[in-house]
């Protein structure tokens, strides 16, 4: 019988971090999932921190990779579960009722699951909440203003997944969220209470300009060039309050 979820978890030389990924899924209530580690070769103490971990539903699989989103797609093609969910080393569930909420979610069916996403630093304090907020009711549209949901709290039934892109290096999950969407006919907004920590240092992605020309190109390719052009320059105001947010919490 196929569980409801497959958690994914992809690593490289992830051993500092993944303790935490590791004990928020051994720490969860509800128990019909399978966790797969996709590991890319890794030569520090991944696997040992994995199997260490004795996660009864493990499945680990470690062998040299092309990168993040060919790792995903491995995943997806071995996955059993109803439910993809990625969750990166160095995140986890927010509670250890995150898992329950979702399956009680899943009740009808729905496209995609979703929710809110708290970030925390590497003492695994809570530093605040993502700046873009998961709105009650989501639809391929709402991705026009940016990647409104997180994607490890963006939990999409497998059924009507693709492949991640390989010709995005950095935005593929921004591309495979609209994707899933437009084949969802009805999403479930878990609530406002998070079910996802996202592990931040604090410092600027050293791909993120990279990544926001691959997430502009993608927003042309969908909702048109002149409408992105416009919308962007509505996102200045947003984040100029941005920069200024994270001037003032240094």
């Amino acid at each position: 019988m196929e569980p409801l979820f497959s958690i994914i978890t992809v690593t490289w030389n992830a051993g500092q971090v993944i303790g935490p990924t590791l004990q928020s899924v051994q720490d969860q209530t509800f128990t019909d999932y399978e966790y797969i580690v996709m590991d890319g070769a890794s030569t520090d103490d991944t696997l040992d921190r994995v199997r260490a971990a004795g996660i009864s539903s493990t499945r680990l699989f470690s062998e040299r990779d092309k990168g993040l989103y060919d790792a995903m797609n491995k995943a997806i093609d071995c996955a059993r579960g109803r439910y993809l969910i990625f969750l990166n080393a160095g995140d986890s569930f927010a509670s250890s009722d995150s898992l329950g909420r979702l399956a009680r979610a899943s009740e009808d069916a729905p496209g995609v699951i979703y929710g809110q996403t708290q970030l925390v630093d590497a003492s695994r304090k809570v530093v605040g909440a993502r700046h873009l907020r998961a709105p009650k009711h989501l639809t391929a549209d709402s991705f026009k203003r940016g990647m409104l949901v997180c994607h490890q709290a963006f939990v999409a039934r497998r059924d009507i997944v693709t492949h991640y892109d390989l010709k995005y290096k950095y935005s593929a999950d921004y591309d495979w969220c609209i994707k899933v969407l437009m084949k969802s006919q009805h999403n479930a907004y878990v609530g406002k209470e998070p079910i996802i920590s996202f592990l931040t240092d604090g410092l600027t992605d050293k791909h993120h300009k990279a990544s926001l020309k691959e997430r502009f190109n993608i927003m042309c390719h969908y909702y048109g060039t002149m409408p992105t052009v416009w919308r962007h320059v509505t996102f200045v105001p947003r984040y100029a309050l941005n920069k200024l947010r994270r001037k003032f919490a240094k």
